[in-house]
């Protein structure tokens, strides 16, 4: 699945709101991203950001399941439009 920026971002901002609307999840959000409330606020216009949001929310599995159970979307949209985004090219080592 190949996405261009601006679908990766709305995939972002659905993850975003997600997150938000998470209150076991956002505290710990905002405690390994250094982020504040207003940040977030502040980062849905910044597809770096946004790109932080997918990265953390990639980082456990049943995360990105909730994810995509609770938005409808497909459990390999998380990865696509964070390869879309700023940072999000896959690193080959060899």
């Amino acid at each position: 699945m190949n996405l261009k920026q601006d679908a990766a971002e709305a995939i972002a901002l659905q993850a975003l709101g997600w997150l938000a609307g998470n209150d076991e999840l956002l505290p710990v959000f905002l405690g390994a991203s250094g982020a504040s409330e207003a940040d977030l606020r502040a980062g849905a216009e910044d597809p770096e950001f946004l790109g932080s949001v997918l990265d953390f929310l990639l980082m456990d599995d049943a995360w990105v399941l909730a994810f995509c159970a609770d938005t409808g979307l497909d459990t390999s949209a998380p990865m696509a439009a964070r390869a879309a985004l700023p940072g999000g090219a896959q690193i080959h080592w060899t």
